[in-house]
């Protein structure tokens, strides 16, 4: 089982408390497999969502394949998740009941097909942001004085 990374969102960890994570199947075209083999996708942005009861990737970004021709796709499509039932089921409840979003957290290749890990989170506040950064700077000085002896 060979995982290649094809997009990692840090923005959304920064962004969002994620309380919980899922893995999802995307249903795409060729010429998005094509130019996702090439390393194109902007997920910054994007966010996933139940339509009459599926899962959507929304707002993401995959450009059209440059040797595409007039069957490229739309970069801004949505795209639908592939996810079984009874998760799909509880993560309506959760999102529904506490009101939290699906944000994308990375994309990547398992096995040859692109698969999608999505984040029930919860937004951060100002100060929780303010104390994530001063948690890092702490972190990466505390590294530094150690590594200096």
């Amino acid at each position: 089982m060979s995982i290649k990374i094809i997009s990692d969102n840090r923005k959304a960890r920064f962004n969002y408390e994620i309380l919980e994570k899922l893995e999802a199947g995307v249903v795409l075209t060729g010429t998005e497999v094509k130019s996702l083999r090439a390393g194109h996708l902007s997920m910054a942005e994007s966010y996933a969502t139940v339509i009459r009861e599926e899962l959507f990737w929304l707002h993401a970004n995959i450009p059209t394949y440059t040797h595409g021709n007039q069957f490229n796709h739309d970069p801004m499509r949505g795209r639908k998740l592939l996810v079984h039932r009874k998760e799909l089921i509880r993560f309506i409840g959760i999102i529904q009941e506490k009101g939290l979003t699906l944000i994308p957290l990375k994309a990547y290749w398992k096995d040859g097909k692109v698969k999608l890990e999505l984040g029930v989170g919860r937004g951060k506040k100002l100060f929780d942001k303010r104390k994530t950064i001063k948690d890092r700077e702490w972190n990466r000085d505390k590294a530094r004085i150690l590594k200096e002896g």
